[in-house]
């Protein structure tokens, strides 16, 4: 007999984080900043005043490539036509939302739920600065884990070769989310990691998390690029995006 699935988090929620990127080649760098994001139900959106919806608003053109209803609707159409079919209970979805009009994901987590509220798989919709988005699916372990090719052109200092190992377990009182990068030649180049803990998505936690990270979307995607003159400056080789561009998951 199976165990029973575990109860699902709270939603929505936010999550005061910690993002920490780590590469060991061929250069040492490190790049750490404090933000926070949503865990929402795709079924039940946060209902926020209307006073508070320019610093969180979650818009379906930022996700599977925006032309979906919902996003929930989105999402259903990815996995069927991936075959998923038993992904019809809950979708948690842990993500920046939109912050006076602006939004950048370099990583978008879909928890997909069956009708019993048994884990069926996870949805990783990766975004890069240039324009460009991928999802990926995974079946994830009972620990979390999951492996992955990488498929998606996302920082001018790798190509699109190696796989990732993921650990994405539900999200409870606290986050904890690492995504590492290996090679074809079995180093582990990059590790990145978010955590965080778990705050009532009320509107005095909503307010506070905004004073603390005015423009936290915006800061996101200026930070990559100042990071990326920071590693061409140190003499990393650039790799070309392909041409023609790598096929998008949802597209």
């Amino acid at each position: 007999m199976s165990a029973a699935p575990a109860p699902l988090p709270a939603a929505p929620s936010l999550y005061a984080c910690e993002v920490a990127h780590v590469r060991v080649q061929p250069v040492r760098h490190a790049i750490r900043h404090r933000t926070y994001l949503w865990l929402v139900d795709l079924d039940d959106l946060p209902r926020l005043p209307r006073v508070l919806r320019p610093i969180a608003r979650f818009d379906v053109r930022d996700h599977f490539g925006g032309h979906a209803p919902t996003i929930r609707a989105g999402l259903d159409a990815f996995l069927s036509d991936r075959g998923v079919t038993n992904a019809d209970g809950r979708i948690l979805m842990l993500a920046h939302a939109r912050v006076f009009g602006h939004v950048f994901n370099p990583l978008t987590l879909y928890w997909c739920h069956d009708r019993t509220g048994r884990l069926v798989c996870v949805v990783a919709e990766v975004h890069n600065t240039y324009g460009g988005r991928h999802c990926y699916l995974l079946r994830p372990d009972e620990h979390g884990d999951a492996d992955v090719a990488k498929e998606f052109y996302v920082s001018p200092f790798f190509g699109v070769e190696g796989s990732y190992r993921m650990r994405l377990p539900v999200p409870g009182d606290r986050l904890e989310l690492t995504v590492q990068l290996r090679s074809d030649d079995g180093s582990r180049p990059l590790t990145a990691t978010v955590r965080g803990r778990r705050r009532p998505a009320r509107a005095g936690s909503l307010l506070r998390a905004a004073l603390r990270h005015p423009w936290s979307t915006l800061g996101v995607s200026l930070g990559i690029r100042w990071h990326g003159i920071r590693l061409y400056l140190k003499g990393l080789p650039v790799h070309p995006r392909p041409v023609p561009p790598t096929r998008e998951g949802m597209l």
